[in-house]
């Protein structure tokens, strides 16, 4: 089958390779459509050492599986947890594999990913799309997951102020969110197509090349995946507010901590990453996010390289790869 491969870092090359095998238990998704997002760009930079097919928003339909998966259309979570010492060699089926060790994840860690005509993952992580999500939206259940995980960690109430530092397709689901709940949402960036997008969604907006900004936030979202970003969200923090922490980082671009001013103020810092799928599906199915004005365009797999190559320019919105169908 085809795939896109991360060979070394800087090097992603369309490649025919042989199809997983399928893991007993499994089902088999003929991939639809994906996403490339910026842990994929991380990935092709040298985060994690990693090699192997990236990917892991998508959108597909299970092919091998389950009778009442069989045929479906489907988007997927992405962890999914792996035999330890005392599972006797089988997959152990758990509430939540977002922690569990071990686990392998989509295109990440330990299992292929979606930029390929195939891959495979347990039944329990796939859920069928809504046939009135056409795949365009659906393959950003993923990515909308995530940026809905904040709410379900914080419990954040309806009316705070909040700063999202980083205009790229994360910050731009994440002030959406914030916004749809109820936040009173300044997003900060540097990109002057992105900021209107979402002044037009009616989150205020912050120029990052404007003069330094200094009113603190309750609540401020780091998206930039920027050490820089980190800095200003720390020095953005109001006294006893909370800074999540999006942003992953390649080998050697980790940010400093002022440790000084987390400990005086007693800033909250938490890292937030996978989010569930059942919500975010439900909120793409209701239309209450705006996800067709973060693509900037679709490209078919034999050019997938080129499309890292597009998605990884400054400003570029959300780069679609088409593998098989589309819906």
């Amino acid at each position: 089958m085809k795939a896109l491969v991360i060979e070394t870092p800087g090097v992603v090359r369309l490649r025919e390779i042989p199809e997983p095998p399928l893991p007993e238990g499994e089902c088999r998704v003929a991939v639809t459509l994906a996403g490339i997002c910026r842990t994929d760009l991380e990935l092709a930079r040298g985060y994690m050492g990693f090699s192997g097919v990236p990917g892991h928003e998508f959108v597909g339909v299970v092919t091998a599986g389950p009778a009442h998966l069989k045929g479906k259309r489907v988007v997927g979570e992405i962890n999914a947890p792996e035999p330890g010492p005392d599972d006797a060699g089988k997959r152990p089926h758990i509430e939540d594999p977002r922690h569990h060790v071990p686990r392998s994840v989509l295109g990440i860690l330990g299992r292929q990913g979606a930029f390929a005509e195939t891959l495979t993952l347990p039944p329990e992580n796939l859920l069928v799309v809504p046939d009135g999500v056409p795949d365009d939206v659906a393959v950003f259940t993923e990515p909308l997951a995530a940026a809905m995980q904040i709410l379900e960690q914080l419990k954040v109430p309806h009316g705070p102020r909040a700063l999202v530092i980083g205009d790229g397709k994360l910050g731009l689901l994440i002030a959406q969110v914030l916004k749809v709940h109820g936040a009173d949402v300044t997003l900060r960036g540097r990109h002057v197509g992105k900021l209107e997008l979402a002044k037009r969604w009616g989150v205020a907006i912050e120029r990052a090349d404007g003069q330094a900004a200094t009113d603190a936030f309750p609540l401020v979202v780091e998206a930039t995946g920027s050490p820089r970003g980190f800095q200003e969200a720390l020095r953005r923090s109001a006294p006893r507010g909370t800074v999540i922490l999006k942003s992953t980082y390649a080998p050697g671009e980790l940010p400093e901590l002022d440790a000084a001013k987390v400990v005086v103020d007693e800033i909250r810092i938490q890292g937030s990453r996978c989010g569930r799928f059942a919500p975010a599906l439900q909120w793409l199915a209701e239309g209450k996010i705006d996800v067709r004005g973060l693509i900037e365009t679709r490209m078919p797999l034999a050019q997938g390289a080129e499309a890292f190559s597009l998605a990884a320019r400054r400003g570029v919105r959300k780069v679609l790869i088409e593998i098989g169908a589309a819906n």
